[in-house]
């Protein structure tokens, strides 16, 4: 049974305690006909399913937090989101929690540092998982295609309560900015500009230098080991889209130096 199904059929209840099984029970409670089984277990710290619950409810919740971080929320980021929805191809029922969860994040008593607290604890050696969860909510930033003064400082904030250097944090941006270039640029310049930028290297970098970028992009966004770590498997075509980015941007750039 996948997490999901154990989540809802309250199976071992709110798995996570804390903020993050607050906001989930919030956002989960009217699925639940005759409330949680009592005689549930909690999965201990570090569970593969704990972990993709936690990535779930801190994904959403966050990207309704950025989304409103700078006084409102533009159809620009509402269709962010939807695109991850539709990505992760959910469920009715997943999309309608997906949803309260954004909207949670709204909020202007959403508990921010206790739910990354939190999702520190939860994906402790897991540093592929918080970039994941970093690249969907900076996503959410740039939807507009402009990263704001208040949203730089949101990003910054959650990046540090996540142990995130604001070195990393930048390549992190440069990534998701490099990404949405390269998937939309139609002039041949733009294009390989946005490759470099996606694999976070400078157009001067050596081919060396390009083949270990591209390596360790590849690794680090692996569907395969993601899942492994705790990305929940609705997520994996997110991962795979984002590896055959990667992979064309290396191929542009080899190509384009040959």
């Amino acid at each position: 049974m996948s997490w999901w199904g154990k989540v809802v059929g309250g199976t071992f209840g709110f798995m996570l305690g804390g903020p993050l099984g607050a906001l989930m029970g919030v956002s989960l409670g009217n699925y639940f006909d005759g409330g949680l089984n009592a005689q549930s277990s909690r999965l201990g710290l570090g569970a593969t399913e704990r972990v993709q619950s936690a990535f779930f409810t801190t994904t959403f919740a966050l990207m309704g937090y950025v989304a409103k971080s700078d006084g409102k929320v533009t159809r620009d980021e509402i269709e962010v989101a939807e695109r991850v929805m539709s990505q992760m191809r959910l469920t009715m029922q997943q999309r309608e929690v997906a949803v309260k969860l954004f909207n949670e994040g709204k909020r202007k008593d959403f508990p921010l540092e206790e739910i990354l607290t939190q999702f520190r604890r939860e994906s402790v050696r897991r540093s592929s998982l918080v970039q994941m969860l970093l690249e969907i909510v900076a996503a959410t930033a740039l939807a507009d295609g402009t990263l704001h003064s208040q949203e730089r400082k949101t990003l910054e904030l959650i990046a540090s309560k996540l142990g995130v250097s604001r070195a990393r944090l930048d390549a992190v941006l440069a990534r998701v900015s490099g990404q949405a270039g390269f998937e939309t640029a139609d002039e041949s310049r733009s294009k390989l500009a946005a490759a470099y930028a996606l694999l976070a290297i400078e157009s001067t970098a050596s081919m060396d230098e390009v083949k270990r970028a591209y390596r360790r992009q590849m690794s680090q966004h692996h569907p395969d080991k993601l899942v492994a770590k705790g990305l929940p498997e609705e997520m994996i075509d997110i991962a795979t889209r984002k590896t055959q980015d990667i992979k064309s941007a290396y191929d542009l750039i080899r190509k384009t130096r040959e």
